[in-house]
């Protein structure tokens, strides 16, 4: 980030070389030492100089990160709490942090997942044996440095040896991050101690593997519930890593492992003894009745206890949360981004008309985009500038038309695919070509191919294409139709790309590969059987693990809350019912919806709610779990694109970049942007293209090959 003219040369003779990142608490800057050393220095913003209460906080993190081993945090090099601006220095950490690193590239692999685990257990073994509760980990607290994670901001830690007589623990403040805060942070946070900070671990580690934090729930109180008396949504996580988040996540702060028995669990699979409290309870002795239970009173007191720690947390997470070490992602746009649109260069054919890209993904600090004939093309993130294109026929002659795809991101790659097309005698004759598909993993700074692996050959080859369920991306790699007939799938290595294990599609069934939840899927509707079949693929063998059949010809949509959601979607047939898939149970269960939508609605899920769309703007939510209609709203967006939702808006656009934003819980249109003319001459898009969200910034695919990018604050 950018320094500003009001940023100082230099704090306590540390000179200042560039802004790192900042919070509602201070800034943290990036500054050398006088031998050349690189530190982090949080400086504290000057209208909480005068409050004498947050002195003695601030000085107390710096005594509890002195007390810390540096092996497994950012060791303090020197502070002053009683300069004019207070301030601290670390060792700067070089790398990015867990919560950017999943944000950009997904899910972490399996491996390092085990290794992030047995990490932070080691970090808080030692944080605790110091005497310290962090109080506030989380995913943008973790930095992901070369020789294993690093717990940084020890911003709301308190040392554990004041306990419950802490004079600031007795002026009701609750401070921490609500998604990844223990169940006693919000119901008696003076009892808070060095268990909170397993069950934040378990959350963090959760969001690793899925990308979703176990309690994650677009309402901060809901959350707060969740997390208090609710069940963690698990799926996605391996059978080795789930009892060690499910021992961590224990709603009693006596029934968490320390973490020593959380290293022994993931060494030799030792787990530790049940101890006595409301998550593991010894059966009762005999004896007579005690009269009966009172539930609804408990809840009742439970949710106003929470709801009143929640008002306290969430001022405290504005107030004190966002003041984070070296976390440039709290500026909540990309560093150096600026409102920009751009085109990519003509990719072949370039002489004519084309449509808005089908899929962009974020990697690193580069936008790729792929669509229209185009297999990547990059984008700066921040600037829009272009960078380079590559067409998804390299071939000098054009056979026919391929979309190009994004089918994912991880650790700076991207995956494409490619068709490298020729003629045969017999194509010559009859306008025909000869695909030789592959999926391909690209550089996303560079567009270097990284690997490229074959997946068909022929002239009924299909394209691993992931708008038609034709490849679909997983932790592991690509989940994809394999062979010149397209009657197998394959599993596709993340790293090099080698075929791990192929797998021959079901007899007479015309089938697809789809992910939810990071899971892979198949999807098969028998030839006139009128059913369809969804099979969980075990991605170490792809052999289904389970297979469940519905009546209907249905796409799958995704998960919410531990369900697959499908939904009949053939233009000519109206939306009267959807069918939900247990994904634990496997039970299948039909929803009817209290008010059909009608035939040729697009229908998606995004962020646990089903948003009907319509060529005339209408945008219509729908409540999976109950098929009820939420809202209905007139976007005033013409043949709107999947919508994409926040915490707090839904958005869609139109073919021409038209953009409307609406409240996500009642649909009003809170803000609207005109479509664009600069893109020439566009072809006859059916629908916009699906949008990007990094952040605050929002990438929206318009025209002929085009991106622009607005702040969402500011629309």
């Amino acid at each position: 980030m950018a320094l500003r003219a009001s940023d100082p040369p230099e704090v306590g003779g540390y000179r200042i070389e560039d802004r790192l990142g900042s919070g509602g608490m201070g800034v943290v800057y990036l500054a050398r030492s006088a031998s050349g050393r690189r530190l982090a220095i949080k400086v504290v913003h000057g209208q909480y100089a005068d409050d004498d209460e947050f002195r003695l906080r601030f000085s107390r993190e710096v005594a509890a990160a002195r007390q810390v081993s540096g092996a497994f945090t950012a060791p303090v090099v020197d502070a002053d709490a009683d300069a004019p601006r207070p301030w601290m220095a670390t060792l700067y950490i070089p790398g990015e942090n867990l919560g950017t690193r999943v944000r950009d590239h997904g899910p972490l692999p399996p491996d390092r997942l085990r290794e992030l685990a047995a990490g932070l257990a080691e970090a808080l073994r030692d944080i605790h044996r110091a005497g310290v509760v962090h109080r506030d980990l989380k995913p943008a607290n973790v930095m992901l440095a070369d020789d294993g994670p690093r717990v940084i901001d020890f911003g709301i830690s308190r040392a554990a040896e004041f306990g419950g007589a802490d004079a600031l623990t007795q002026t009701g403040r609750v401070m921490g991050t609500p998604p990844f805060m223990s169940p006693e942070q919000f119901s008696t946070p003076h009892d808070v101690g060095p268990a909170a900070d397993i069950f934040a671990l378990g959350a963090v580690v959760a969001y690793a593997a899925t990308g979703r934090g176990p309690f994650d729930s677009p309402s901060p109180y809901e959350t707060a519930t969740r997390v208090v008396e609710g069940a963690p949504e698990l799926d996605g996580l391996s059978a080795g890593l789930r009892p060690f988040v499910e021992l961590c996540l224990q709603k009693h702060p006596k029934s968490r492992p320390n973490p020593d028995e959380l290293l022994a669990l993931l060494r030799d699979g030792t787990r530790p003894n049940p101890r006595p409290g409301p998550d593991r309870a010894p059966d009762p002795a005999p004896g007579p009745p005690t009269g009966p239970r009172r539930p609804r009173r408990r809840r009742r007191l439970l949710l106003a206890a929470c709801a009143g720690a929640l008002l306290l947390a969430v001022a405290a997470s504005a107030a004190v949360v966002r003041y984070t070490g070296a976390d440039p992602v709290h500026s909540d746009l990309p560093p150096g981004w600026r409102p920009w649109h751009a085109a990519a260069e003509p990719a072949y054919p370039a002489d004519r008309a084309g449509g808005p890209f089908s899929s962009c993904g974020a990697a690193a600090r580069s936008l790729v985009c792929a669509g229209d004939d185009v297999k990547a093309a990059r984008f700066s993130l921040a600037t829009g500038r272009h960078a380079w294109t590559r067409p998804v026929d390299s071939t000098p002659d054009d056979f026919g038309s391929d979309e190009g795809s994004v089918l994912g991101v991880r650790a700076g790659h991207v995956y494409v695919y490619a068709n490298d097309e020729t003629e045969s005698a017999r194509g010559r004759a009859t306008g025909t070509s000869h695909a030789h598909y592959s999926v391909q993993s690209v550089d996303a700074a560079t567009g270097r191919v990284i690997w490229r692996t074959r997946t068909a050959d022929g002239d009924s080859a299909l394209a691993p294409d992931l708008q038609d369920g034709g490849a679909t991306a997983v932790p592991e790699g690509v989940v994809t139709v394999f062979g010149d007939d397209a009657r197998a799938y394959a599993l596709l290595d993340a790293d090099d790309g080698r075929i791990r294990w192929t797998r021959p599609m079901p007899d007479d069934t015309a089938c697809v590969v789809v992910a939810a939840a990071h899971l892979p899927y198949l999807v098969c509707r028998p030839d006139d059987a009128g059913t369809t079949s969804v099979s969980a693929l075990d991605t170490a063998t792809g052999k289904p693990r389970w297979t469940a059949v519905a009546k209907g010809s249905l796409d799958l949509l995704g998960q919410d809350h531990g369900r697959l959601i499908l939904a009949e979607t053939a233009p000519e047939t109206a939306h009267r019912a959807l069918t939900t898939v247990d994904a634990t149970t496997h039970r299948l269960l039909r929803v009817p919806l209290a008010r059909p939508q009608p035939a040729g609605a697009a229908v998606h899920l995004a962020r646990g709610t089903l948003y009907f769309t319509l060529g005339n703007g209408s945008v219509r939510a729908v409540s999976p779990r109950t098929g009820r209609r939420l809202w209905e709203s007139n976007s005033s967006v013409e043949f709107p694109g999947p919508p994409l939702a926040s915490a707090t808006h839904v958005y869609v656009a139109s073919p021409n970049g038209r953009l409307a934003a609406l409240d996500r819980r009642t649909g009003r249109v809170d803000a609207t942007r005109p479509g664009r003319n600069d893109a020439g001459p566009t072809g006859m898009a059916d629908s916009g293209a699906p949008l990007l969200l990094v952040g605050d910034a929002l990438y929206v695919p318009y025209g002929t090959r085009c991106v622009y990018s607005v702040d969402v604050r500011r629309l």
